[in-house]
């Protein structure tokens, strides 16, 4: 049994709700060992925001969206990385959401854009399956969803090294800044 982010789409936003609202009932049965789960709203206004429109933390640990792993995940997509890199996926990649072009995707953030696409609302859980079938029951059979399954430790990995990148980044930008600045100063100088 491995720890899982498991994405979910829809057609009909109300099935997000829905979705979870059975997924509580789901982990109070103990077929699914839930840590967070967040319905995600990909805002449809043009500039690839994305929001998390409710929240759980299975655990008992009080994360709040923002500081739990699901938060930190929409945080780099809707941030300054997320927009340089282009992972949003609305005018880039279309409304496509063939297997393919999914199972094309380089990067988890790739995954959730494609999945969740603008104008769209899904699901992200965290949780580890003994047996995945419960979830898709519910899920693929049921609400007419589809799933995808991304390794968590892949997934905090990316996380991690997206983090890094954008601390790299805004460094050399001020650095490059700072040195511009100079330049003027010296030139004005002179």
């Amino acid at each position: 049994m491995s720890k899982r982010v498991i994405i979910m789409h829809f057609e009909v936003e109300s099935q997000a709700y829905q979705a979870f609202s059975e997924i509580k009932k789901l982990y109070t049965e103990r077929k699914i060992k839930g840590e967070q789960m967040a319905v995600v709203t990909h805002v449809n206004d043009g500039v690839h925001q994305f929001k998390i429109d409710d929240f759980l933390d299975f655990t008992g640990n009080d994360h709040t969206a923002k500081n739990s792993m699901i938060g930190m995940l929409i945080g780099i997509l809707g941030g300054p990385l997320g927009i340089l890199l282009g992972w949003f996926a609305g005018s880039l990649f279309g409304a496509s959401q063939d297997a393919k072009e999914i199972q094309g995707a380089q990067t988890v953030f790739e995954h959730v854009t494609k999945q969740i696409g603008e104008g769209e609302t899904g699901l992200i859980l965290i949780a580890e399956e003994d047996d995945n079938r419960p979830l898709n029951q519910l899920i693929m059979n049921e609400l007419g969803g589809e799933i995808t399954r991304l390794d968590f430790e892949d997934v905090e990995k990316e996380i991690t090294d997206a983090k890094d990148v954008e601390k790299e980044t805004k460094d050399s930008a001020q650095k490059s800044w700072q040195d511009k600045k100079q330049d003027s100063n010296e030139k004005e100088e002179n």
